[in-house]
């Protein structure tokens, strides 16, 4: 057998890479399909395209997902960019996408709707708007350097209200970085913390150039901002995501400064006004308590201060009088309930059932005196008796007449057939101990 004849399956995987590699057909390729096995990663993006006949494998690295401005769905139709290529390890070939964008809408307005969608579920365009102040010291704008929205913003607060402060923050307002740079300057002003209003804004264009206001960023910056917001994006046509997260929305910078800012001559002719009203409000007061004044100091009450207080003297000295007759009263009642008391307190006296019990416990204890000492001696006597019985029954005393009792190892023999000749046996007396030893065994017939 020619073994030489014979690919390994890396060697053929690698050739049909090559082939698909060097086809100039496979080298850009515009597909559509179905968005299938989706779920969002970190890095890279590895999903399927379909249609009702066929499926591919899809890889989107990450330089290029970053470029997406909307954010892909399970099921959505999508045209895609790529080129096609084979993975060796598993042997499958995939489209390697470089552009994405929806079969049918912009992915521009798709991503605007999905991120008005997550931003309102979040309650960003629903949360309390703070006021604007009526009359700031000083405004900080967020725009172009040299574009024309801070030109008209100065020309009208000049106009307005001249003794407001405006300071730039100059931001790239269109391109891949403007909505971080923007972010970046609404959170510097705040930082500040000495600024009363916020203007963010640029002149019109299309959905592209207007794009960096409609980034979460600015959004999140926004909403996040304790100074209050003003948007002026665009035309009065053009809505942004920061138009509707701003605390106002204006339709051109210029409507902007002037929700910012009131018209000074206009606040000075109401500051008159009010002064005006103040100070014949002040005298018409002045001038009502001068007649009650006077009319005050005509009563009989200033004129004659005495009376003031002759009745209430008059008074205390009736309460007083009351008071007294009301002490003695008391004092007599108390006495009386007193005196009711020690008497039913002398009838239940318990000083004479305690002598007739102390009798009783002396007549008791007489008695029982009486009966111990006649128990004793009765138990005394029975003692008595118990001795002699016992005394007579003694073996001593047996023993003191004449009998003995025979041991054998410490065991009393108590039959003859418990003994041998030869044996040496004690012999038990009532005055002592004496040793023998068997010679002869005579036992008893029956």
């Amino acid at each position: 057998m020619d073994r030489s004849k014979y690919l390994t399956v890396s060697q053929l995987t690698r050739y049909l890479k090559l082939k698909f590699d060097r086809d100039p057909y496979l080298q850009t390729v515009y597909l559509t399909g179905e968005l299938s096995n989706f779920r969002l990663r970190q890095r890279h993006q590895y999903f399927s395209l379909k249609d009702d006949k066929a499926v591919i494998d899809a890889v989107m690295f990450e330089s290029k997902f970053r470029q997406v401005k909307f954010r892909p769905e399970e099921g959505m139709k999508l045209l895609v960019v790529g080129h096609v290529g084979l993975y060796e390890r598993s042997g499958r070939y995939q489209i390697y996408i470089d552009k994405m964008e929806p079969d049918g809408v912009g992915s521009l307005y798709v991503a605007f709707e999905q991120l008005k969608k997550k931003l309102s579920a979040e309650g960003l365009f629903s949360r309390p708007k703070n006021p604007l102040p009526q009359f700031p010291k000083r405004i900080a704008v967020v725009t172009s350097l040299d574009g024309a929205v801070i030109r008209d913003i100065n020309t009208t607060v000049r106009r307005r209200y001249p003794i407001a402060q405006v300071v730039l923050y100059p931001t790239v307002v269109q391109g891949e970085k403007a909505a971080a740079d923007i972010a970046r300057q609404i959170n510097r002003a705040n930082e500040r913390g000495d600024f009363d209003t916020l203007i963010i804004g640029r002149g019109g264009g299309s959905i592209e150039d207007l794009w960096p206001f409609n980034e979460e960023v600015v959004a999140r910056a926004i909403a996040n901002s304790e100074i209050p917001v003003i948007s002026s994006v665009g035309h009065e046509t053009d809505t942004t995501i920061a138009d509707l997260v701003a605390d106002q929305r204006a339709a051109t910078p210029t409507a902007a400064a002037e929700l910012a800012t009131p018209v000074l001559t206009d606040t000075l002719l109401a500051i008159r006004d009010s002064q005006s009203r103040l100070a014949n409000a002040m005298q018409n007061r002045i001038t009502f308590a001068k007649k009650e004044l006077a009319k005050q100091t005509q009563s009989y009450i200033f004129q004659q201060p005495t009376r003031l207080y002759e009745n209430y003297a008059q008074k205390v000295d009736q309460l007083t009088q009351q008071l007294i007759q009301l002490q003695q009263n008391m004092f007599v009642n108390r006495r009386a309930q007193l005196q009711q008391l020690a008497s039913r307190l002398a009838a239940g006296s318990p000083r004479h059932r305690i002598d007739q019990q102390l009798q009783l416990v002396n007549q008791l204890s007489r008695q029982l005196k009486t009966d111990a000492a006649a128990d004793l001696q009765r138990r005394q006597e029975r003692v008595t008796g118990l001795i002699r019985q016992l005394d007579a029954l003694s073996p001593l005393k047996i023993m003191s007449r004449g009998y003995t009792y025979v041991t054998k190892n410490q065991h009393v023999v108590n039959h003859a057939s418990q003994l041998a000749v030869g044996q040496a046996v004690q012999l038990h007396f009532s005055d002592g101990q004496a040793l023998a030893e068997i010679t002869k065994i005579k036992e008893q017939k029956k």
